[in-house]
């Protein structure tokens, strides 16, 4: 072997070794990340924003995979967790989801009831009104026809409840307004299925409204505004209104 081909030898040896030091380097490099770093363990991020008392159903969320020592002990790591619960506040697109951020969807108290009625959704809800709301229900009736010829006794705006509570918001669903028959023109309107959870009584008022009058809203109450409203205000007239 000459000294040309020893030089080769020798700098292949050196070029091999620099390699195996260079993996080791990396090596050691990768055990002290994960060192620090540890396991990684599966978390949720909101894909978009989510009104307050809204219901989680798991699309809301993209999978992410974080590592365990940084994610908080409130993370819900379990879309399992959000079954039957709402968000307690509005929840903002890239937020970390946790278990504070959501509760328990309301529930009937003694003495109370479910009753679901169509809203229409241009007039009754505007997207505002989630489970947790608290709202008063008015209902407009025609002036029913008075005896002897006398004309109609004026149209009538009522407070049908106060400070009723939601429980739940349904789907936007297209409704019929009006009869079948043929005097009453039946027109297609978008409207949502919202669920009260209220008294025997006030459950009655609602039904008879749905039924009978002419059109139903609902005024969203502000939080912390429970206030009742006296027998004075609640009945609104044109005529009335001096």
């Amino acid at each position: 072997m000459n000294s040309r081909q020893r030089r080769g030898v020798l700098l292949l040896i050196v070029s091999v070794l620099c390699a195996l030091a260079a993996f080791a380097g990396v090596l050691a490099f990768i055990r002290d990340v994960e060192s620090k770093v540890g396991p990684e363990k599966t978390a949720y991020k909101l894909t978009s924003d989510v009104p307050a008392y809204a219901s989680l159903s798991g699309a809301e969320f993209d999978k992410v995979e974080i590592p365990e020592r940084w994610l908080p002990e409130t993370a819900v790591t379990d879309l399992d967790d959000l079954r039957g619960k709402v968000a307690t506040s509005k929840l903002r697109k890239g937020s970390l989801l946790q278990a504070d951020m959501v509760s328990e969807r309301p529930e009937l108290k003694p003495g109370e009831q479910e009753i679901a009625i169509m809203i229409d959704a241009e007039t009754g809800v505007a997207g505002k009104i989630n489970p947790g709301s608290r709202v008063n229900i008015f209902a407009t009736f025609e002036g029913e026809q008075q005896s002897g010829g006398k004309g109609r006794a004026p149209n009538q705006s009522k407070v049908i409840v106060s400070d009723a509570k939601v429980i739940d918001v349904g789907k936007l669903t297209p409704f019929k307004e009006g009869d079948d028959d043929e005097r009453t023109r039946r027109r297609e309107r978008d409207g949502v299925p919202i669920t009260f959870a209220l008294s025997a009584a006030d459950a009655q008022r609602v039904a008879y409204a749905e039924s009978f009058a002419e059109h139903v809203r609902l005024a969203l109450v502000a939080p912390g505004d429970a206030a009742d409203i006296p027998d004075s205000d609640r009945t609104y007239t044109l005529s009335g209104d001096k």
